[in-house]
């Protein structure tokens, strides 16, 4: 079971696996329980779920059978087998739940997959196993446009385009349109042999926001390949709190040394782990999701 992915729901995990031979994701019964109740203590909402469980079971409506048990990390760190369930599974679960809060997380859960973000998600996925990513340059414009165009194509008519518009997000003004394509060949020009360096290059990229969206999914991939080709690393983005990560990005406009400390203390040398990448890019899509 190695494809393994992590949704947000107000921001608590929902994790799922892959199941190769049916081609379906499984998701954790547990998570579910814990984002529907807003719920933090693990045995809680494990509790809740054995109870739910056999009650669902009384009026005839089984969620679960014996084969549907995957392994996910338990409080202990430890791999343990867990009831999962498919999205089918999920669904009925929410529309027969025995209070009103199951509402909104079928909303979002239905939608979360539908969306240009949910389907840009998937497109991202397949960066690990594509090669493409290898026969890119890294610290390059062309490099992060690639993967701006892979990320979004089909999905934004821009997918891949400099923009030619000025833009500004949450009171902050990114570079001047009429600026853009300087300041760009600036920051492909700045050295990116050291960390400082290359988090230097990485603040001086976000500034410019070259793209109308995407910037920060697209921005934090460049910036691995950066740190992979250069010091053999690469950011554990699940060590990073999205607050923290979201403040120190503000900060950098003025001052680097948050958002610096932040991506030191995440590096990993595990630059070619499936799951190190696949959480990688949950993360980066978390980041970007709307409080």
């Amino acid at each position: 079971m190695s494809k393994k992915s992590i949704r947000f729901y107000n921001n608590r995990e929902v994790r799922a696996v892959w199941d190769e031979e049916n081609s379906k994701w499984w998701f954790s019964a547990t998570d579910i329980i814990s984002a529907i109740n807003n719920e933090k203590d693990y045995t809680k909402s494990r509790n809740y779920w054995k109870y739910l469980k056999g009650k669902l079971l009384k009026d005839g409506i089984q969620l679960v059978s014996v084969t549907n048990h995957f392994k996910f990390e338990a409080p202990d760190g430890k791999q343990r087998a867990a009831d999962a369930l498919d999205a089918e599974c999920v669904q009925t679960l929410a529309k027969n739940y025995p209070n009103n809060r199951a509402g909104a997380f079928l909303d979002w859960f239905v939608y979360s997959d539908n969306s240009i973000d949910g389907q840009s998600k998937k497109k991202a996925y397949s960066l690990f196993e594509s090669g493409i990513l290898d026969d890119m340059k890294p610290g390059t414009v062309e490099c992060l446009q690639q993967i701006h165009a892979y990320l979004f194509g089909g999905l934004y008519d821009f997918a891949g385009q400099i923009r030619t518009k000025t833009i500004w997000k949450d009171g902050t003004l990114f570079c001047r349109a009429e600026y853009l394509q300087m300041n760009l060949r600036i920051i492909e020009a700045m050295p990116e042999s050291t960390f400082d360096e290359i988090a230097n290059k990485y603040v001086e990229m976000n500034v410019a926001h070259p793209f109308m969206e995407g910037n920060g999914r697209s921005t934090r991939i460049w910036l691995d390949l950066m740190l992979k080709a250069s010091l053999s690393k690469c950011v554990d983005w699940s060590k990073i709190d999205k607050k923290d990560y979201l403040q120190a990005m503000r900060l950098s406009l003025t001052n680097s040394t948050a958002i610096k400390a932040l991506l030191q203390g995440a590096l990993t040398d595990k630059i070619a782990d499936r799951e190190i990448f696949m959480k990688g890019i949950d993360y980066s899509y978390y980041y970007e999701q709307e409080e």
